[in-house]
């Protein structure tokens, strides 16, 4: 009997339980799958079109040269957090990451608040948003719901397993880099071009080329027509190619709104045509067709299959 209570009182304590009630547990989940789910779809965005996603950089102000670097950055970050924060092993770095990157866009946004304010602003892809208040409050909203998933856990463990998955992220990457860009045909546009005295890029987004005489009435009728056109998200530049000193006249009485260019020569070498009117559709710094038919089925069947009009 003796030898039965002293065995009892050596026995070892029983191990507390450290589980979670189940509404904690079910909130972590809850939390996880949502700002995983918008991480790993805005992610992805950005990988599938690094130069679409360069291009909203830029127009957020991010210097042209370091906006495709970003895109992919950035594409590949929120894959990265968004798989963690749904595995509950590396769940809290993965709401760290996650909170670190919406604190680091609250603060970007703060500092060029002036500049950028009523500008789009979308981060994620069916969610439209503009720069103002409302931004704040869905990104803290956000910020608290990353919070929430990873408090509700346990500690994040197993470094090299997390690492393992960064790399595939980066290899599906640049991948997804490589398959953009291989599909990217056509004559490459020059990185930059001189527009009314400023300098503007032609590596960026949607644009449209237009060579012209501005003496010339065929150019006159093809650029009223042009000017009807509901554009969708394209910018038009114009190209004179004699009396350059009539080029905003020229604009100004046809009704388009465009900027007007020095470089005529320049460009025509790349894109070699006949007589104006002609014009070349870009995007993203290559050219996707050759207007070189201004009546009244063309250019306006082409722009509107390539979907630079609505």
């Amino acid at each position: 009997m003796g030898s039965m209570e002293n065995s009892m009182a050596q026995a070892p304590p029983a191990p507390l339980r450290l589980d979670r009630p189940a509404w904690q547990v079910a909130a972590s989940w809850i939390c996880a799958i949502l700002m995983g789910g918008l991480f790993l779809i805005a992610g992805a965005w950005k990988l599938s079109d690094h130069l679409g996603a360069a291009a909203r950089m830029t127009q957020a102000l991010v210097p042209a040269s370091l906006s495709v670097f970003t895109a992919m950055f950035f594409g590949m970050a929120e894959v990265f957090s968004g798989i963690l924060i749904l595995i509950p092993r590396f769940r809290r770095w993965g709401a760290w990451l996650i909170g670190l990157m919406l604190i680091a866009f609250m603060v970007y946004i703060g500092v060029f608040y002036d500049r950028l304010l009523g500008a789009d602003c979308t981060c994620f892809p069916w969610v439209k948003r503009a720069v103002g208040p409302m931004f704040f409050y869905s990104d803290a909203a956000m910020l608290a719901l990353a919070a929430l998933a990873g408090w509700w856990v346990k500690p994040s463990e197993g470094l090299r397993s997390a690492l393992v998955i960064a790399g595939a992220v980066a290899v599906v990457g640049g991948a997804a880099y490589s398959i953009t860009e291989a599909r990217q045909t056509g004559a490459r546009a020059p990185e930059t071009l001189t527009v009314d005295g400023q300098t503007v890029s032609l590596q960026q987004g949607k644009i449209v080329l237009y060579f012209y005489d501005p003496e010339c009435a065929h150019c006159d009728q093809a650029a009223r027509r042009l000017a009807k056109h509901s554009w969708s998200g394209v910018k038009v530049y114009g190209l004179p190619s004699r009396v350059p000193q009539f080029g905003k006249y020229f604009m100004d009485s046809t009704g388009l709104k465009a900027g007007n260019s020095p470089e005529h020569d320049a460009l025509k070498k790349l894109f070699p045509f006949g007589d104006p009117p002609y014009a070349v559709a870009l995007e993203h710094g290559r050219q996707k067709a050759a207007l070189s038919r201004f009546d009244e089925a063309e250019p306006e069947a082409s722009l509107r299959q390539l979907g630079f009009i609505e």
